[in-house]
Formats: C-alpha cells, structure tokens, sequence
C-alpha cells in the first residue's frame, strides 16, 4: 500500500469492496484512487481548493466539528439519580442505536441504503462493546443510554428513544467524561456532524469548546448503481 491509501479494513465488510482512508489532497495522490478500485474517504482542511477533489469523482459527505474539553471545564451535576455501570447488554446498544446516527456522512451518502448505514454502526459498536469500551449511563436505577469511547475520545452516544428530548443527555453524558477523566485524561475530544445541532449544542453546553473542522469527501472507483 501507498503513502496516500491507508486501507480501512472496518469498511471493507460493510460495503463488501476494498476501502481506504486518503491521506493527502495532492494530485498524486487523488490519482491513484482513479487506477485502484474501491470507496474512499477524504479529509480535507475546508479552505483547501476542492476543485481537483471534484475533478478526480469525489464528493462532498459531511463537515465534521471537534469539540474538545479540558478537565477543569467540564459542566458536571451533582444529581444522584445518574450512574453509570458496566453491566448492560450489546441487545440494548442496538435497540438504543435506532435512528440515532440518521445524520452521519454513510446515511447522507446516496449510493448507501440506510440499512448499510446502520449495519456499519452496529458493527462499529459491536467492536466496542467486545473491546469494553462501552459504559451503559443510568437514570433512576434504570440503563438509559450507552457511551463509547476509545481512550480519551467519545465515539458513539445512544439513548433509550423514550427519554429522548426529556433534558437527560447532559447530566448522562457529564457523568460519562467524568469516568474518563478519572482515568487519567486531561482533556476530552469528540467529532460531530456540523448538521448536528442537538449534539454541538450539548457538548457546548458541558464545556466544551469547538476546536478545528475537516470537509470529508467520498469516492466509489465502483459500480454503486444499485446501492450498496
């Protein structure tokens, strides 16, 4: 493999072709996804020039935020109703997931059918959760939400759907990067969609300061026309 493919290996078996990560917008580089076949995905700097990406059959995905907080700002509640434990179960993950990640840049992607697109987080959780990196948040005694994480980073947020919209997500989610600062971490890092508005104004609301934003590009050096 190249300098400019970086294989993703966790996609392959979701789209059921060769996938890669594309390190560089250079001309060079934008070339060779034109000679390899596959589905790539390309991170860009939003001031780059996009005109060579859109030359050489990329397309414009999503807009994704980095939220970052130090220790000393994170929004904490002192609420005992909110716990976290280890002891939940991956059924619940995935009823939690339903419609969860509808804003993500695979479900945005019209060569993807939604069901691909929701395959591709169970997967992606799946490995989490086999890998213990998942706490289940409680409210009232009762598993409410989940939370993945990979050391200091939050991966993947999922309520119960009827606690949804009921101001709950906070106080969970501050209990969680509570945890992980206990670990040792001095600062927390997530991603978000820029169309994600109840998520950016959460994690704002706790602390948060929105840090740099990368443009991501796909492309399919593949027949799609059917979908994937």
């Amino acid at each position: 493999m190249t300098n400019y493919l970086r294989e993703a290996p966790w996609d392959r078996r979701n789209f059921g072709m060769d996938t890669y990560e594309v390190t560089s917008p250079e001309e060079e580089a934008l070339k060779e996804t034109d000679e390899t076949p596959g589905h790539f995905t390309l991170k860009v700097d939003p001031m780059v020039n996009k005109k060579p990406i859109l030359e050489h059959g990329f397309f414009y995905a999503d807009t994704l935020i980095t939220p970052v907080c130090k220790k000393d700002q994170l929004v904490t509640f002192s609420e005992n109703q909110f716990g976290i434990t280890r002891d939940g179960s991956f059924d619940t993950i995935v009823s939690f997931s339903e419609g969860a990640f509808k804003m993500g840049r695979y479900h945005r992607d019209f060569h993807v059918k939604t069901e691909t697109a929701e395959q591709r987080y169970i997967n992606w959780l799946r490995d989490l959760y086999e890998a213990d990196q998942v706490m289940f948040l409680t409210y009232e005694g009762e598993v409410a939400a989940y939370y993945a994480y990979q050391e200091n980073s939050i991966l993947l947020i999922g309520m119960d759907e009827k606690l949804r919209g009921k101001g709950l997500a906070k106080p969970l989610v501050s209990k969680a990067c509570e945890v992980l600062f206990s670990y040792g971490h001095e600062e927390l890092k997530t991603s978000v969609s820029a169309i994600n508005f109840p998520s950016m104004q959460m994690f704002y609301s706790l602390g948060f300061k929105m840090k740099r934003a990368v443009d991501v590009y796909h492309k399919w050096n593949a027949d799609v026309s059917d979908g994937v």
